[in-house]
């Protein structure tokens, strides 16, 4: 681990008073480990937006009908064409219509966002998100 070192900050008194209030509704101990994870966040937006090369993590969360005609096949051909991606996938019975299948997945940016557009576009999905990270190695290497 590397070394820690001690800054000072200048701020305003509202903007503190509203990030007190921020740290303490998300339940940090300290400003400083608040601030710590604000960094990073930062960090792996600028390295995710700065190129599609970047090497990710992700995960891609669908609500899908189950009963679209083809849609399974569908789901199943297009993860397969991109099965080097795919780390996992864990689907869920949410209600009767509804399930949720969420997938893991690791790979370029850009890879990883064409994957989750030929999902997302499918009819019968009902809804969609995909969360994309960096590994933890990838947030202070330039």
């Amino acid at each position: 681990m590397s070394d820690i070192i001690r800054f000072g900050v200048s701020i305003d008194e509202a903007l503190l008073e509203n990030y007190d209030r921020f740290i303490a509704d998300r339940g940090y101990a300290t400003r400083s480990e608040a601030l710590r994870d604000l960094i990073r966040d930062a960090l792996i937006q600028q390295k995710i937006e700065a190129g599609s090369n970047v090497r990710a993590l992700g995960s891609l969360t669908l609500i899908y009908d189950h009963h679209a005609r083809n849609l399974l096949q569908e789901m199943a051909e297009i993860q397969h064409d991109f099965h080097q991606l795919i780390l996992s996938v864990m689907h869920l019975h949410v209600s009767h219509d509804d399930c949720m299948e969420v997938i893991a997945l690791s790979g370029t940016v850009s890879d990883i966002v064409k994957l989750s557009n030929c999902l997302l576009s499918l009819k019968g999905i009902k809804n969609g998100k995909l969360f994309l990270t960096v590994p933890s190695s990838g947030i202070t290497n330039s």
